[in-house]
């Protein structure tokens, strides 16, 4: 892909201006019995590729699959670098990419907000130029339910397991917050589902893609500026 960072060489890189640099953030987590670890990694890349396919002026760098995702510890195959690795990892690759005009980083797993806010607050604090951005859904489920279902089906079908969705836990997340923040996702949810998946569909995935992308592109734009012509 000539918008992927990690299929170029340097001299390429050095001989490319004004290029901002677009890093997937995504995490390797449980997302019930249904959806893939890899499965905020995915959205990530999808809407970072589509941001650099809309703009001229931006490479992706190869998706970060780790992030704090200890909520989810209770569940196999959850691996997690925690809020302090995180956020230490993110301020020194914001500090390696000065080269480039400026970092976006797309996050698809909301555990990384906290500790991605503190990294940009403190790449912006050094002067450069750096956003967080993550994907938000009205009315969305929080975890592994229809919102995920689907933007996985429109994604890549093939690692859905259809058969294996069930609903999870449906109660309102402000309800279910301070059991969760001291016993994880495990203790609130069985299967590890906020939420239900059931009528998910490609084609509702497709629409949510749609209008995040825009929400994304917008957010660079009043950041980075639009591009001319």
């Amino acid at each position: 892909m000539s918008d992927g960072l990690g299929e170029r060489t340097w001299p390429e890189v050095a001989a490319a201006g004004g290029v901002v640099l677009a890093v997937p953030l995504g995490s390797t987590e449980q997302h019930g019995p249904h959806l893939p670890l890899v499965t905020d990694s995915l959205v990530a890349v999808a809407l970072a590729d589509e941001l650099a396919r809309r703009r001229a002026d931006v490479a992706v760098a190869p998706v970060l699959p780790y992030g704090a995702s200890g909520e989810h510890a209770g569940f196999p195959g959850t691996l997690s670098i925690g809020q302090a690795a995180l956020e230490h990892l993110l301020v020194e690759l914001g500090r390696s990419a000065d080269h480039f005009a400026g970092v976006v980083f797309v996050s698809g797993h909301g555990g990384n907000a906290a500790p991605l806010g503190r990294a940009v607050a403190t790449l912006t604090a050094e002067g450069r130029a750096a956003l967080a951005w993550s994907p938000r859904v009205s009315g969305g489920d929080a975890h592994a339910g229809r919102t995920e279902t689907s933007l996985v089906l429109a994604l890549h079908p093939d690692l859905v397991r259809e058969a294996a969705a069930e609903r999870g836990v449906t109660d309102p997340l402000a309800e279910l917050l301070p059991t969760l923040r001291d016993g994880g996702v495990r203790a609130v949810s069985a299967n590890g589902v906020l939420g239900d998946p059931a009528g998910a569909s490609a084609d509702e995935g497709r629409q949510l893609l749609g209008a995040l992308v825009a929400d994304l592109c917008a957010a660079v734009d009043a950041w980075h500026g639009t591009l001319a012509g």
